[in-house]
């Protein structure tokens, strides 16, 4: 009867669902199995240990787990009944994260959405059974929930619409919630809530979960989460501070394209799921994915201020600092580098030639407060958005990074659309640094600092900068840091050729 579960699921109805939505990401079976293969096996031989699923969905992790305990305690409880019931009353529980996912985890796990009714596979006192969902409500302090940051705006809700506050991350005793201690906590939690910003503005909440599962001091945590917390950002700094100096997270899986981990979803930076070890410390086996090729390294997280996702890149990142040359950070501008917004326009009349996303047209200088000192000079622009992201890298698994790149003549500023790479006093210079912008290297070193499609500053940190009174190129800069044959094709794996025409003209 070790395959009671193959026998009652067919076909595998999870497998669908992981590629349904992008709203809540179903995590497909094989993935489940992948993070349960991380965990000692032994674990599933004995009949005390617990598992706990904060954030249940489908119910896919207590399911798989499930099918695990009833061969591995077939010696210690032969009885088949016997098993089914110890392990479903004594071993798994979880809790869900809406209505809806609480009665699809049950109807997976116990077969019966009513784990008390007639077609459950073992019978509880009560409709849960130990699958538990329990509307919550926000805690609002002002404007923001005290607990998960929503906006009052957003999820101040009538009864009827779900408020997305979810029971496991409100409240200050997670432990009361069962009031037992769990060996395991696994799971996909949410990944974001909308702030009520502009556009599609969201902010991370999936941070939240893994705090809080790690106050129950489990022996073991693992969840899969999107990679974006490699570089903070958005209320992610602390989080990612707090990780990289875990010297508990043992290995780390990590698919720069999210797409290659869960089918037809597209996550910005990619995701990665993790083994964190209460009783054992040290170096993290880390795991990179990219185009069904990994890659893995034994190394400490936090050698950088960021996480380098790829062993391969920290040996490039090495040599590009090993001059001790300012960084390309250090000139970048800031984001509105003249102050204007993306929506701002061309004027009637004005001195100044103003660029925006669809054109350009007459603008005032006296309208301008912001970058004065850069208006009269030759200065390199680019988007600041990138042409693609680490979570969706192209049809052939290579970024490009930059959409086109463009010079602005003295006298022409933009728009918040793009950010100022370097101003010059001459054309020529600024035309080195165009080139140099376009070379494999530059990209390359830009890319390992983007974990959205978001260009900003800091993602030149790695780059240094070039004297820009001679032109650059791919082959230049690789004898200049020693690159070697390997580490160039490595290069030339990740990042797309970028021809003249693509790196834009003149304004």
């Amino acid at each position: 009867m070790s395959d009671f579960y193959a026998n009652t699921y067919n076909p595998d109805v999870l497998s669908c669902l992981a590629n349904l939505s992008n709203d809540e990401v179903f995590t497909p079976p094989d993935i489940v199995n992948k993070m349960l293969d991380m965990l000692p096996q032994e674990l599933f031989s004995d009949k005390t240990t617990t598992f706990l699923d904060p954030s249940c969905k489908s119910g896919v992790f207590l399911r798989e787990i499930a099918k695990r305990l009833l061969i591995g305690l077939e010696s210690e409880i032969p009885d088949l009944m016997e098993r089914i019931d110890h392990i479903f009353h004594n071993q798994l529980f979880g809790i869900a994260i809406t209505e809806m996912t609480s009665l699809l985890s049950r109807r997976s796990v116990y077969c019966s959405k009513y784990p008390n009714g007639r077609y459950s596979i073992t019978q509880f006192d009560d409709a849960e059974g130990n699958i538990h969902f329990k509307i919550i409500k926000h805690v609002w302090r002002g404007e923001k929930c005290a607990f998960c940051g929503a906006t009052k705006g957003e999820y101040d809700r009538g009864e009827t619409l779900e408020s997305h506050a979810y029971e496991f991350i409100h409240t200050t005793k997670p432990k009361e919630i069962f009031n037992m201690k769990f060996d395991v906590i696994i799971g996909n939690p949410p990944y974001q809530l909308s702030d009520g910003g502009h556009g599609v503005s969201a902010k991370p909440i999936y941070h939240h979960f893994v705090q809080q599962a790690k106050k129950l001091k489990p022996r073991f945590l693992t969840m899969i989460i999107p990679s974006r917390w490699f570089a903070g950002g958005k209320g992610l700094n602390d989080f990612r501070n707090e990780m990289l100096n875990d010297t508990h997270i043992r290995y780390l899986c990590d698919y720069e394209n999210a797409m290659e981990c869960f089918p037809g979803v597209d996550l910005a930076g990619g995701v990665c799921f993790f083994l964190w070890n209460r009783d054992a410390q040290g170096e993290c086996e880390v795991t990179n994915i990219v185009n069904s090729e990994q890659f893995t390294t034994t190394r400490l997280l936090n050698e950088f201020e960021i996480f380098i996702r790829n062993g391969k890149a920290v040996s490039v990142i090495h040599k590009a600092k090993s001059l001790n040359e300012k960084m390309m950070n250090t000139q970048v501008t800031s984001r509105k580098p003249f102050g204007l917004p993306t929506n701002e326009r061309p004027k009637s009349h004005g001195d100044l030639i103003l660029r925006w996303q669809n054109g350009e047209g007459a603008y005032p200088r006296n309208a301008i407060t912001t970058g004065l000192d850069i208006i009269d000079k030759w200065n390199v622009i680019c988007a600041k958005t990138a042409y693609d992201h680490a979570g969706s890298p192209g049809k052939d698994g290579k970024r490009k990074v930059f959409t086109k790149l463009h010079i602005l003549p003295p006298k022409t500023i933009c728009t918040e659309t793009y950010i100022v790479v370097g101003s010059f006093d001459n054309e020529k210079a600024a035309e080195n640094l165009r080139g140099y912008m376009m070379t494999s290297f530059f990209r390359f070193l830009v890319s390992q600092f983007m974990f959205s499609q978001d260009i900003t500053r800091d993602r030149f940190a790695f780059v240094p900068i070039q004297d820009f009174s001679e032109p650059w190129t791919d082959e230049k800069l690789y004898a200049k840091y020693g690159i070697t044959e390997d580490e160039v094709a490595f290069i030339e794996s990740m990042i797309r050729p970028m021809e003249l025409n693509e790196g834009g003209g003149d304004a």
